[in-house]
């Protein structure tokens, strides 16, 4: 099944919170981090208020702590383990930053399921502190997409070409994805996908109502999911499909008596979003 890749945004989509408001709230930080919000980019804010919680004694420990208790619906667990038993290439495109994630990921055994975190880059410096960096360096030069959802930090959407040419040159056949975001920053990527991609957005959320301004722009299908019992059961039946569609190494009942029963239960339809 190493046709298929899932691409993971990670906050408020394998996580239910916003990784560094959560982060800061836990620590203690919410006053600092509002009075400073207006003053700088995004992630000098959160490298900021990690620097400040650091001189008052927090340690890495500490946060990673906070970050365990992060709020992560069991059904998404399942998803991500179903769908990387079946062969999927799993990877994660969030702005959060390493640290975090591999936190989360860790805690709850996932971390092994993904081939690559595509994110903002964490180190620890001699002295303890977690330091957090932009993915894409703005001060020395823009990255360039003109479409005005993507922060400066991460074009999502740039970052998702490149995991496209990496995955089809690693043994040359044609991939299909299955993206799942939430965020102003995953429509980008959405409007990359393929016609034979899909788009998993969260309904209700900023991406969600991004694509429903200009629908008929995205060439992927569309398929919702608004909690993690959607997402568990809408990402297996969409893997399930494109395993019946293209798989030609077993035969359609060997194929279908792999796959866990309740994705086997009919195929979803696409979501009535294009002209």
């Amino acid at each position: 099944m190493a046709g298929v890749v899932v691409v993971f945004d990670f906050d408020k989509t394998i996580i239910d919170v916003d990784s560094d408001n959560w982060v800061v709230d836990g620590l203690g930080a919410t006053d600092l981090f509002d009075r400073l919000l207006p003053t700088m980019p995004w992630n000098t804010l959160i490298d900021t208020v990690m620097g400040e919680l650091h001189a008052q004694g927090k340690t890495l420990r500490d946060v990673a702590d906070v970050l365990r208790a992060a709020p992560i619906d069991p059904h998404v667990v399942a998803a991500i383990r179903a769908a990387y038993s079946l062969g999927c290439d799993l990877r994660v495109l969030s702005d959060a930053n390493r640290f975090f994630i591999e936190a989360v990921l860790d805690h709850h055994g996932l971390r092994g399921c993904f081939s690559e975190i595509n994110t903002n880059p964490s180190r620890v410096d001699a002295d303890g502190r977690l330091r957090i960096a932009p993915h894409h360096d703005f001060h020395a030069a823009p990255h360039g997409c003109g479409l005005g959802t993507c922060p400066p930090n991460m074009c999502k959407g740039q970052v998702l070409d490149r995991i496209r040419a990496s995955a089809a040159a690693a043994d040359g056949g044609r991939k299909r994805f299955i993206y799942l975001g939430d965020g102003r920053g995953d429509y980008c990527p959405s409007l990359r996908l393929a016609r034979e991609d899909f788009m998993m957005p969260r309904k209700g959320f900023p991406v969600w109502d991004l694509i429903c301004e200009n629908p008929g722009l995205l060439q992927a299908e569309v398929h919702l999911w608004s909690d993690g019992k959607d997402m568990e059961e809408t990402l297996l039946r969409l893997v399930s499909r494109v395993l019946v569609e293209e798989s030609t190494l077993l035969p359609l009942d060997c194929k279908l008596e792999s796959l866990p029963v309740t994705v086997q239960d009919g195929m979803p339809m696409p979501l009535g979003v294009k002209n």
